[in-house]
């Protein structure tokens, strides 16, 4: 712990000697580097919320570097000053975190830092900033790729407004509001044709391409339809609970939903060794061990993560394959070895476990509680909503119990509104039918 602090302690002297050297090799405000250095101070507030580790920091400070370096060029060549895709990094952020403060820290950084290469004019800094954040706001949730490039279309008009409204503007003609609407175009222009980059680079996924990913035409999906049709039916609703619970707690339910359809995919190996593809009245577990039909079972996370790995899946969606079964029990195949007990060879109930890792997310926590419950609702003989509403605080309860939801940061109050979600889909699906008196001719 100590030599962490230590090292990080280095890093921001060094950081810090690196910002004031550059500042003063270029002639800009000393006010600038203390305030950067008390962005990134804020950034590390967000890292866990937002997925940032010390190599996507690393990225967001190329990104920076980037339109620094750009508007450095600008600015030294007498160019127009709205050249320079201001609201490209709120953009980028955004889609790429789905975090607003992230956003505005990042749009703090880039307004005040090209501020202080045009000559320190706040006007300037206040300008981008306001645009920044109008920008950020128009991509939250943002869904499908035009309406990026329409929230760039609305953010010049709202920069063309804003340069109306502001004083103290002394720029030539063709420095002005045209400049303006074609700086929010190229900005969503932008941000469209790099994001695929930058996804790559942080491992993160957008709504963008979980939308894309939902598709039933992408290969793994559409083999699950054709090969395994009983794991893609079990999928869909595992995929419908989650986004509900999800919904419900504040977590990212585009991303549970989609991470619910390929949490199975590793089952397209061996299909008919899961009971939900399985023929009435014929088991194939019946032939083997417990023990062998335990690994049957089991190697699904493996052979799943290693199609995701094959398929080039995000390793956002990868999460959900490995970390669905935690480290659970295979209950089932676990009993079937204690009733064939022998002495002279034990039953270890370790043995009997998945590998892991535990969720370490809300999302991935939510698919695998879904996952448990929507296997589990298919065993009621009388699917009532109170033997549903028992079934499923069971569940959860004995998923609690057992440690699963150690790793991750759901709350009791999570709990039960996850609970409530469930109950009220499944009951929607086992509802009863009126039953309709045959016609006799008459």
């Amino acid at each position: 712990m100590i030599e962490t602090v230590l090292k990080n302690k280095i890093r921001i002297i060094i950081f810090s000697v690196i910002l004031f050297a550059a500042a003063a090799l270029l002639g800009v405000d000393m006010t600038v580097p203390p305030l950067l250095l008390a962005v990134v101070a804020s950034l590390t507030l967000f890292r866990k919320k937002c997925g940032l580790d010390n190599c996507n920091l690393l990225y967001l400070s190329l990104l920076f570097t980037l339109i620094f370096s750009w508007s450095f060029f600008v600015i030294n060549n007498g160019l127009c000053i709205f050249y320079i895709p201001f609201a490209l990094i709120p953009m980028l952020a955004t889609l790429l975190f789905s975090s607003l403060e992230l956003s505005f820290l990042l749009t703090v950084a880039v307004s005040f830092s090209v501020a202080a290469l045009y000559g320190g004019k706040l006007d300037i800094a206040v300008f981008f900033l306001v645009s920044g954040m109008f920008s950020s706001i128009l991509v939250r949730e943002t869904r499908r790729r035009m309406d990026v490039i329409r929230a760039g279309v609305v953010a010049g008009i709202i920069q063309s407004a804003l340069f109306v409204l502001m004083e103290g503007f002394k720029l030539n003609g063709s420095c002005g509001i045209a400049a303006l609407f074609a700086n929010g175009l190229i900005s969503g222009v932008i941000a469209i044709g790099i994001l695929p980059v930058f996804e790559y680079l942080f491992k993160t996924v957008t709504n963008i391409s979980l939308l894309e990913l939902a598709d039933f035409n992408q290969p793994l999906l559409r083999r699950m339809i054709l090969e395994a049709p009983g794991t893609y039916h079990h999928s869909l609703i595992v995929g419908n609970l989650a986004e509900a619970a999800c919904g419900a707690i504040g977590a990212n339910a585009l991303l549970a939903r989609i991470g619910a359809y390929y949490h199975d995919i590793g089952k397209l190996s061996k299909p008919e060794y899961f009971s939900e593809n399985q023929i009435p009245s014929f088991n194939k577990h019946d032939d083997l061990s417990p023990s062998m039909s335990k690994l049957v079972i089991m190697n699904h996370v493996k052979e799943g993560s290693e199609l995701a790995e094959k398929y080039r899946l995000n390793p956002k969606l990868a999460d959900f394959i490995r970390q669905h079964h935690g480290t659970s029990l295979v209950y089932y195949f676990y009993r079937r070895a204690l009733e064939k007990f022998d002495a002279a060879k034990p039953v270890d109930e370790e043995g009997f476990r998945y590998p892991g890792p535990k969720p370490d997310s809300k999302e991935t926590a939510v698919v695998m509680l879904a996952d448990s419950v929507e296997a589990a609702s298919r065993t009621l003989k009388e699917p009532t909503p109170a033997n549903i509403e028992d079934l499923v605080y069971k569940i959860i309860n004995n998923k609690f119990i057992d440690g699963q939801l150690d790793s991750c940061d759901l709350t009791l109050k999570d709990l039960e509104k996850i609970s409530a979600e469930f109950i009220r889909i499944l009951s929607g699906m086992y509802h009863s039918r009126i039953n309709y008196p045959e016609n006799n001719g008459k």
